[in-house]
């Protein structure tokens, strides 16, 4: 059976009327997300605003060059996602990737744009794998990684007497490296793991799971999934009683989104890791209010969807400095990799050599709806990490870029 591509083409952003460009200063970038299914809505077209939002505010269209936008929909499935990959980067003409929601994909299109000397930016999947093991001196990974909350999140808690762990984890390379990274920082904090059971994508009905976690009595229940499966297993949890019975429900990866979703009276107290949130300071409520405004839902930007602003940016940057011809990928990436990045979403931080983009952490609490003052107003800062506390560091990389 033919397999159509849900390409949506979002055509020329901003380009002068009239004006014939140099061919070496012609750039297409193309943001591969999830526009349907349970990732939608912390990327999706929220990313796609994200990326056309940042090519307007770099003002490289006034600067002689011409900047493409182009989006599609994975549908979550990897022989998608993938294929489009290759479509656009041998046929479409596409220099960058961004985004992409799924470890799986991600890991695969990692690859291909090695293959094709392209570029990979990943702002919405989470695998640390990406800057470690599977590496590539073409792939970039911007916003955060299974490293960075699970060590925000389960280090905190462990401290605070969570020492016995339960896993509910998405059955494929997200799931399995975010339990993976969590179970490792519970046991060095001096806590135990009482069990791991792994479910499908996007599961409806969490019950068994939940079951298997409720008899083994761990303190702590951490949801190693994201999105709608998120959201599914909490609304699932409140019904069984389970925080309400003495254990501590922790979702490891959680979005503005999802707490927007299942509601204050739900969400309230949940603890995670984030790295960007939008009433953070003046510079983050400015851009969220611009991007509020034109989300059709009148949304707030996730952590997801600020990466991708905050790495089309520097990308743009990184081409003008350059002065043209951004069609060699590990080039462009290295030179990316040399500048220190400055944007208003993440303030300074550094793209290290195996590929990690580096920015403070933040541990947040939900808010009870008491405390809640506007819309949108959801989270309480606990406290920040340092960007050098919260990735990976260097030393510990299995990347091979590093030459360990």
């Amino acid at each position: 059976m033919k397999t159509v591509l849900p390409i949506l083409v979002l055509g020329a952003v901003l380009a002068s009327s009239g004006n014939v460009l140099a061919q070496d200063k012609l750039v297409k970038i193309g943001v591969l997300t999830d526009l349907s299914g349970l990732y939608s809505d912390f990327t999706g077209q929220g990313s796609t605003l994200a990326a056309e939002m940042a090519i307007q505010d770099s003002g490289l269209n006034k600067k002689g060059w011409t900047v493409e936008l182009v989006s599609a929909d994975t549908q979550n499935k990897p022989d998608i996602g993938t294929n489009i990959a290759r479509q656009w980067y041998d046929v479409g003409a596409v220099d960058i990737i961004l985004d992409v929601p799924n470890s799986g994909i991600a890991l695969a299109v990692s690859n291909i744009a090695k293959e094709k000397n392209k570029i990979l930016i990943v702002s919405a999947s989470g695998a640390s794998d990406l800057t470690n093991a599977q590496c590539t001196p073409n792939t970039i990974h911007w916003t955060y990684d299974t490293y960075a909350v699970a060590h925000g999140t389960g280090e905190s808690l462990v401290k605070l007497g969570g020492n016995t762990w339960f896993f509910i984890a998405a059955d494929y390379a997200f799931g399995a490296a975010l339990q993976r990274d969590t179970a490792a920082v519970v046991e060095e904090s001096g806590g135990t793991i009482a069990g791991v059971v792994r479910h499908p994508l996007n599961t409806s009905d969490f019950s068994s799971f939940l079951l298997q976690a409720q008899s083994s009595k761990a303190k702590v229940i951490g949801l190693a999934n994201a999105g709608g499966d998120t959201t599914n297993a909490i609304k699932q949890a409140a019904e069984f009683g389970i925080v309400s019975a003495g254990q501590k429900l922790v979702p490891l990866l959680m979005f503005i989104t999802d707490v927007h979703s299942l509601g204050l009276n739900v969400a309230q107290g949940l603890t995670f890791t984030e790295t960007f949130y939008w009433d953070l300071n003046d510079q983050t409520r400015e851009f969220s209010k611009r991007f509020s405004e034109r989300m059709k839902t009148h949304a707030m930007p996730t952590m997801a969807q600020a990466g991708v602003y905050s790495s089309v940016l520097h990308y743009l940057k990184v081409l003008e400095k350059e002065g043209g011809n951004p069609h060699d990928g590990a080039k462009i990436v290295a030179a990316m990799k040399a500048m220190p990045t400055n944007d208003p979403l993440f303030g300074k931080g550094e793209i290290q050599p195996n590929g990690r983009k580096i920015h403070p952490a933040h541990l947040f609490e939900v808010k009870k709806p008491s405390e809640s003052k506007a819309p949108w107003d959801y989270y309480k800062l606990i406290s920040t990490i340092p960007a050098d506390r919260a990735f990976t560091p260097l030393k510990q990389s299995t990347c091979a870029l590093l030459g360990n």
